[in-house]
């Protein structure tokens, strides 16, 4: 085993104890005057209102229900903060599903001023996870948000998800087509996580990404 492998497999492992401990719901901000103090990092979690963003959540956590899902896409309309560790190390942050195609034009900016200004401002945000379903790709919305991403200066990961439903062909063809889109967005990470919540697939890797962007 290499260095790099070592150092791979030990953040691996080191991340899988962590959330095997302490993850508890911490509080739902509506907007940015509810927001916790910025006392530890934070990672947040974005992606279209049915990308399975809660899913996946609740798979890196291994809890069952720690984040809310829910058959009706973009339900959750708030700022979502989790607490990892005891004490707390860091927080993970589920952000409002965007891209819902029956919500009133009111509501859609509303969500996008929250977003855009919590993106801007909120200092101890160290990465964003933009989750992209793999059976469709980068679609123009996910384009949008990564642009928003960019202009906001927040570096951010491309993490496929749903990638179980494809065949092992088509999910390459994805993929590649992903790192394509990310190469031309200045905040993208240049790596692509593959993620299936339902058979578990890259929850390892994401975990240790995890960790490693924020720094615990």
């Amino acid at each position: 085993m290499s260095e790099a492998e070592a150092l791979r497999a030990e953040l691996a492992e080191r991340a899988a104890r962590l959330f095997s401990g302490r993850v508890e719901f911490q509080l739902s901000a509506p907007a940015l005057k509810f927001l916790p103090e910025p006392t530890v990092p934070e990672i947040a979690f974005c992606g279209r209102s049915n990308v399975g963003k809660s899913s996946l959540l609740n798979a890196l956590t291994g809890r069952r229900a720690i984040a809310r899902t829910s058959v009706t896409p973009g339900r959750t309309q708030e700022l979502n903060f989790f607490e990892v560790g005891e004490p707390t190390l860091f927080r993970l942050v589920d952000m409002p599903g965007y891209g819902f195609a029956k919500a009133p034009p009111a509501v859609v900016e509303k969500w996008r001023r929250l977003v855009r200004d919590f993106l801007r401002g909120r200092v101890v945000l160290k990465r964003t996870l933009l989750l992209v379903d793999a059976r469709h790709g980068v679609k123009p919305v996910d384009a949008e948000m990564m642009t928003m991403l960019d202009e906001a200066a927040v570096g951010y990961r491309v993490v496929l998800t749903k990638a179980d439903k494809l065949k092992a062909t088509e999910l390459d063809t994805v993929i590649d087509r992903t790192r394509a889109e990310a190469r031309k967005h200045i905040a993208a990470h240049p790596d692509v996580l593959v993620t299936s919540s339902e058979v578990k697939l890259g929850i390892e890797a994401l975990r240790a990404a995890v960790l490693e962007d924020a720094a615990v």
